[in-house]
């Protein structure tokens, strides 16, 4: 049988490197043309949020916000909607996720994931209704959303790498539709704060969250590396499928969901 016939497109953006992927039926000789205009209507909307929320561009609404020229009232509803889901996300974390607590308004920690749900959504996910095509995805900076056509013979192969192990992979997940987020200090050192304290988070080195969809993913694997080795009773009645932590020592703990196969890492194809 032939393979599947697979085609990606890159961008910078939100500083970071934005992949799009999408899988077409081994049958097929190339993937849809639409597959092309989708990918760029993704970057394009990638870009106009980036636009809207970057904390790092002064005339963007977060800046314009941070240094109270604009209120939030008059903001662009898109920006009311991230504010909105930034307080509730920060109730639900118990503090443990927040984009409000140095004083400003800085939801980039939210806005990544969001931004790449709203974006691939509209116009990557569409794609499943083309018979030639088996999947598409979106990964962000190593965070991925990705979807699977109904009946198709394809998984994903995600891995989850060792903080410990420069180069090392912790476990394989295979993943037919959904997100995974990885959020820690292994890599970028302790840049993540608590911000119920202020404090840098050391404890932590990675924390791993499988959910359906990324903006989800993302904001709660940021609530675990900020958790570190707390107990995970506080878990309970998340909206995430599993999660896997590895703290200062080595130390790896599970939270086994539904709808994910973890692979042992030295087997996985």
């Amino acid at each position: 049988m032939n393979p599947p016939v697979r085609r990606a497109w890159t961008a910078e953006l939100m500083g970071t490197i934005v992949s799009i992927h999408v899988v077409g039926r081994p049958m097929a000789r190339a993937v849809p043309a639409a597959a092309v205009d989708a990918a760029a209507s993704t970057i394009a909307e990638l870009r106009e949020l980036e636009a809207l929320f970057s904390p790092f561009r002064r005339a963007s609404e977060i800046s314009r916000l941070r240094r109270g020229a604009l209120a939030l009232a008059a903001a662009d509803p898109r920006v009311r909607e991230v504010e909105a889901a930034c307080r509730e996300r920060e109730e639900a974390t118990g503090g443990r996720f927040s984009a409000s607590w140095s004083g400003g308004f800085d939801p980039t920690g939210y806005v990544k994931g969001w931004a790449a749900d709203r974006a691939a959504s509209a116009y990557l996910a569409p794609l499943l209704a083309d018979a030639g095509v088996m999947a598409v995805g979106i990964n962000v900076g190593g965070d991925l959303r990705v979807w699977t056509a109904r009946g198709a013979d394809w998984s994903w192969n995600v891995g989850i790498a060792d903080p410990v192990r420069p180069g090392g992979v912790l476990a394989m997940l295979r993943l037919r539709n959904g997100a995974v987020a990885t959020s820690g200090t292994a890599e970028r050192g302790a840049h993540l704060v608590d911000p119920r304290s202020g404090v840098p988070v050391r404890a932590a080195v990675s924390a791993t969250v499988v959910a359906d969809d990324l903006t989800t993913a993302d904001v709660w694997a940021t609530a675990l590396a900020v958790a570190g080795d707390e107990d995970f009773a506080w878990l309970w009645g998340a909206p995430l499928r599993s999660a896997m932590t590895v703290t200062d020592g080595g130390v790896r703990r599970w939270v086994a969901g539904v709808g994910v196969q973890t692979v042992p890492a030295q087997t996985a194809a």
